[in-house]
């Protein structure tokens, strides 16, 4: 949507009006935040993430959907100025040692202090929250996200929150009367809005604080015994978490953030301090979390979902994008057996999208997909899909090279050698790594041939004599409607139980591709020779 004139934006202003996806839902509804009159300053969008784990795809699920809002935002108000804040927690304590990082006992000597003062497990960064923010720094811009990272202890020890924190001193009693309700009476007998940074220790303290002066930013509490004075500004000390979140809206002036189902409570009572603060709590949905195969919930400490490098060796980034639009407010599993068909659902609905009018476009994943990452929606058309290019490299075994699947490829693509090619499609390419990864992995330890039973005999052989009767370079509808016929005339209750035979002997998997597709690309002579093989077992 680049180089778009005055026309086509109030064009696209009033399809965004009426578009029913839901990051217009938002856009619209943050609309109303500003009574019709928008600020003059840019509406800020926040995203937080806590780097006490290792990013995993829900942190970078909660940047994308973020950035989705933002784009259809700016669609529906021609363009209003806005910005983003991926904001990191590592001011907060470390207060337990992840399962799944190296070096525990290292991390166990640093517990309690702020993550951005813990040593780096990895030994390559200075601390392991900025090892952790490295990584979420490194996707969100292998994304082309366009954002402004802002680090939570930057922020306090530079000063930039003092104002902020006076404020906090100043309305300690209006915080506790918020807080202390929701509280069991152990927790609540030692509970302080204010954390400070031990002058001993280092280590952030959960204790019992008064104030003694707001402006100065003094307090008192007990470490080791000992009575100390000490001030909280400048990094001398952080906030709990609910408190955190409050005096971040307000001194950001943040406009919009979603956070996930597990905050629903969080985000009442940090709302109530925001307001207290003399803020507000910022507009945002509330989206259910990603699940693990088994159907618990994804754990950065656990380390029980998908990383990113992982979804990434398998499928595409657009496919995990488009699997994070659907429906937030709806839980999803989130394990390697989804990469497939994201990433075939993905090229299907980019397939429709030139051919649609801008409503419908703004309906179409896809656009919000293309539109975080600032660009354009491509036009290209792959020439096989994901699944069948997983059965191809299936048959043809976790050794096959790149050169031999183009090989195969070049049967099927319009053009033949000269344009089956990584220069041709070079997203095809990067699918082929992808597929060969994935089958080498999951598909080929699992594949089992079994043999043909009863009537499959006879309808493997009638398609082998079929087959023989064909050219090399046989057209894929030619080939299905062969494959048709002989299952409605060969005596199968459905022509499901005959596509499920031809799967099951041929391909060692109990699902797979239209098989007039497999064959055109498999090649006839090679399909000849896999149902030979079935029928010598």
């Amino acid at each position: 949507m680049s180089n778009i004139n005055e026309e086509m934006i109030a064009t696209l202003s009033n399809a965004a009006n009426v578009s029913k996806a839901w990051p217009f839902d938002e856009a619209r509804r943050l609309l109303k935040r500003f009574g019709g009159k928008l600020p003059d300053r840019p509406i800020l969008f926040e995203t937080g993430y806590g780097p006490s784990g290792l990013p995993h795809i829900g942190t970078f699920n909660e940047v994308l959907r973020t950035t989705m809002v933002r784009k259809a935002f700016e669609i529906l108000t021609g363009g209003a100025p806005t910005r983003l804040v991926a904001f990191s927690d590592d001011m907060d304590g470390l207060r337990k040692v992840p399962d799944n990082i190296p070096n525990g006992d290292m991390l166990a000597e640093d517990l309690h202090k702020p993550l951005s003062m813990v040593r780096d497990p990895f030994g390559k960064y200075e601390s392991f929250a900025h090892h952790n923010n490295a990584m979420l720094r490194e996707f969100l811009d292998r994304f082309g996200f366009d954002y402004e990272f802002v680090s939570s202890s930057e922020q306090y020890k530079g000063g930039a929150f003092d104002d902020a924190l006076r404020g906090v001193l100043r309305h300690n009693q209006d915080i506790l009367d918020i807080m202390l309700p929701t509280l069991r009476a152990e927790r609540a007998a030692t509970y302080s809005p204010i954390l400070p940074v031990s002058p001993k220790t280092g280590h952030v303290l959960q204790v019992p604080v008064e104030v003694l002066d707001a402006d100065s930013g003094m307090v008192a509490f007990e470490d080791g015994g000992e009575r100390i004075e000490h001030c909280i500004l400048s990094g001398g000390a952080k906030l709990q978490w609910k408190v955190d979140w409050a005096m971040r809206w307000v001194a950001l002036g943040v406009d919009y953030e979603m956070y996930g189902k597990d905050l629903t409570d969080s985000g009442i009572q940090s709302g109530k301090i925001a307001k207290a603060l003399g803020g507000r709590k910022p507009d945002g949905i509330i989206y259910e979390m990603f699940l693990d195969e088994k159907g618990e919930k994804i754990s950065k400490s656990k380390g029980n979902g998908l990383t990113l490098e992982q979804w990434l060796s398998y499928g595409s980034e657009e496919s995990l994008a488009f699997f994070a639009y659907r429906d937030p407010k709806a839980a999803k599993q989130l394990h390697i057996g989804v990469i497939p068909k994201a990433v075939d659902e993905y090229l299907q609905m980019r397939g429709t999208y030139p051919a649609q009018d801008w409503d419908k476009k703004f309906g179409n994943p896809v656009h919000h997909v293309h539109a975080a990452r600032g660009e354009d929606v491509p036009e290209t058309v792959l020439p096989v899909t994901y699944g069948l290019l997983l059965n191809l490299v299936g048959v043809m075994g976790a050794d096959a090279t790149k050169e031999q699947i183009w090989g195969y490829l070049a049967n099927y693509v319009s053009g033949g050698e000269a344009e089956a090619n990584a220069a041709t499609y070079p997203e095809l390419d990067k699918l082929i790594d992808n597929a060969m990864a994935y089958t080498r992995d999951f598909v080929a330890p699992t594949l089992i041939r079994r043999k043909p039973q009863g009537v499959e005999v006879a309808a493997l052989t009638r398609l082998d004599e079929e087959l023989s009767k064909l050219p090399e370079d046989a057209q894929a509808e030619d080939i299905q409607n062969i494959v048709y016929t002989i299952g409605k005339e060969g005596g199968f209750e459905n022509l499901r139980d005959w596509f499920k035979a031809l799967y099951e002997t041929l391909l060692g998997s109990s699902a797979g591709p239209r098989m007039g597709s497999f064959i055109a690309l498999y090649g006839v002579a090679n399909s000849r020779r896999l149902i030979a093989e079935a029928l010598a077992e």
